[in-house]
């Protein structure tokens, strides 16, 4: 039996938020298997100026990605939709081994198969440079915040 990751294609409001707010909960486990599973086999990714073809290669960039960004926390919420395709808007927080901390924000164009499994990811993301003390983002989301936007600064 083939992987499927509900809920599947064409998206509704509802099913386009739970596709959301589950691959925001598979990132912050930062498990780099676990978020590939998502994916087809062959998906390909843009990520910023890498890109990544195959779930292998998600694994290899995500662990190094987490190596990098230390304690990092994500919050995305729903842009938009359309039938096989969801846009988001993120934000994700983490500190270098420096203890320099850092917010990035982002914006994702994701395709999804028949499966429910995302077969393209392209991201464009911006670093800011941020104290500690305006952190706004502490591990994963409660669920009573499940779909609450963050303000953009």
């Amino acid at each position: 039996m083939p992987d499927k990751r509900p809920p599947y294609p064409p998206f509704t409001r509802e099913t386009a938020q739970q596709k959301v707010q589950a691959a925001e909960d598979a990132w912050n486990t930062r498990d780099p298997h676990r978020v590939a599973s998502g994916y087809t086999p062959d998906s390909t990714w843009r990520n910023r100026d890498t890109f990544i073809s195959g779930r292998e290669e998600i694994v290899a960039f995500l662990t190094r990605k987490w190596e990098r960004e230390l304690d990092y926390a994500l919050r995305k919420n729903l842009w938009s939709f359309h039938e096989d395709r969801i846009a988001v808007r993120f934000q994700y927080e983490w500190h270098d081994a420096e203890g320099a901390w850092w917010r990035s924000y982002g914006n994702e164009l994701w395709e999804f198969d028949e499966r429910g499994l995302m077969r393209r990811r392209e991201a464009s993301i911006n670093d800011v440079a941020m104290a500690e003390a305006d952190r706004r983002i502490h591990g994963p989301r409660p669920r009573d915040e499940y779909g609450v936007d963050l303000p953009l600064l």
